[in-house]
């Protein structure tokens, strides 16, 4: 086997990896699984396991990078679009929500582990480092809006914890099945309600 299939072979596990534990986190909370809860589900051994991620918490801080850079795969491509602000919002509260059904356990990882875990991430993911690919591309969602005079100037801090207070707290709302209707229903109003609360 060639060194290029041996290295696809290992980024295709190591990325199985993520995607087992980060269910299995999403769904039991952090501490409530163990390695050894990952390597049975994955059905490989633990010191197997151990190969590719040190630690338990070290992992945790793959999965907030992976998930984040993933949203932030997202959010570039509406950012690369010519639409304007009103439109991105729209786009960008749609793929929010869309991601919640079809991939909850990314949103509930996000909410309900790196949130709420936060010990566990203040070894190496300081400040807002594992989730720099979704906060730059917010960000340069909202530095684009200012610029084309279509959103108004404020505070990053002030945008942002708006923009996520309407997405996260629809998302929770889902999670503990309070909302009367499917969480598409709301996309329009809250799409409307975040444009009015930052327009110019």
């Amino acid at each position: 086997m060639s060194i290029l299939k041996i290295a696809e072979k290992k980024a295709l596990k190591r990325e199985s990896i993520i995607q087992t534990a980060l269910q299995l986190f999403a769904s039991q909370g952090f501490h409530k699984t163990t390695i050894p809860d990952i390597a049975k589900k994955l059905k490989m051994s633990v010191g197997n396991l151990y190969n590719y991620f040190a630690s338990k918490d070290i992992l945790a801080k793959e999965i907030i990078k992976y998930t984040s850079e993933s949203l932030g795969t997202k959010i570039r491509e509406v950012n690369d679009t010519d639409a304007s602000s009103e439109e991105k919002i729209h786009q960008i509260v749609t793929l929010y929500f869309t991601m919640a059904k079809e991939k909850p356990e990314m949103i509930e990882y996000f909410l309900r582990v790196y949130l709420s875990n936060r010990e566990v991430f203040n070894d190496g993911c300081e400040g807002m480092i594992c989730v720099s690919g979704f906060i730059t591309e917010i960000m340069i969602f909202f530095d684009d809006g200012v610029s084309s005079g279509e959103l108004r100037d404020q505070d990053f801090f002030s945008a942002f914890g708006l923009f996520m207070g309407y997405l996260g707290g629809m998302v929770f709302l889902k999670g503990e099945d309070v909302l009367p209707q499917e969480i598409e229903f709301y996309i329009d109003d809250i799409s409307r309600n975040i444009y009015n609360a930052l327009k110019a």
